[in-house]
């Protein structure tokens, strides 16, 4: 088996040309070949992960399972999802691959242990939100999660949507706002869990950033431990 990491992007599209990038910054490299090698399976049209939580609208379960085979297809030997909603349908995702697929909640929760984090809030889609796989997770390491209530997580969908749409100024100052709600309610860290999320407070420079966790960063320095490990034992 080879080493390279398959990407089932386009949940959006901004979001993992973000990832890529984070995956590059965080991969201790000299020279071009000491990069991690990737195949990205970036198709945008995969139908809503929110809307079908959410509304019951079509599933796309089906679509990520194609693209889960075209990466497979393509010989990667392991798949990440820089999308948090995506996750609620992990185990079908687990179930439809030969390969093993990294969970973007397990990676946070390495971060958030790392770092000796005990109380963490959550801002993210709605549909992140009701899939529930982030306090579950959390809860396995010892952490406590905080969740918005109503009136705050329908602020945090209007500016993850005005991102999504391209104004990524407008939607990076609603966010921040947000955040602010968010940290007054005693908790240490935020969970910025959703793709968009960071790049809004990064492209108005927030100052917030530094109290966050970013998700798809912590699924990208994930990245860099399993191909590390891969080849360590490809060594041996």
């Amino acid at each position: 088996m080879n080493a390279v990491i398959g990407i089932l992007g386009g949940m959006g599209p901004l979001a993992t040309v973000d990832f890529v990038e984070k995956i590059i910054d965080q991969t201790p490299a000299e020279r071009d070949q000491d990069h991690l090698p990737l195949i990205i399976h970036s198709v945008p049209q995969i139908p809503d992960r929110t809307a079908c939580l959410v509304s019951q609208h079509e599933s796309p379960l089906p679509d990520m399972v194609r693209g889960i085979n075209t990466l497979v297809g393509a010989g990667v030997s392991v798949i990440v999802i820089p999308c948090n909603t995506a996750h609620y349908w992990y185990d079908g995702l687990t179930q439809a691959s030969a390969v093993p697929i990294l969970h973007i909640a397990d990676a946070c929760a390495q971060k958030l242990v790392d770092e000796g984090i005990k109380t963490v809030g959550l801002m993210a889609t709605d549909g992140t939100v009701k899939a529930g796989f982030y306090p579950k997770k959390l809860a396995r390491s010892g952490i406590q999660m905080v969740l918005p209530e109503e009136a705050l997580q329908r602020n945090i969908m209007h500016g993850i949507y005005q991102v999504k749409s391209g104004k990524i100024e407008a939607g990076g100052e609603i966010l921040a706002g947000c955040m602010e709600q968010m940290l007054r309610l005693g908790v240490e860290k935020v969970i910025l869990g959703c793709t968009e999320i960071p790049l809004a407070l990064e492209r108005i420079e927030s100052p917030l950033v530094d109290r966050g966790i970013d998700a798809t960063q912590a699924l990208a320095a994930a990245c860099v431990r399993w191909h590390g490990a891969f080849r360590q034992r490809s060594v041996a």
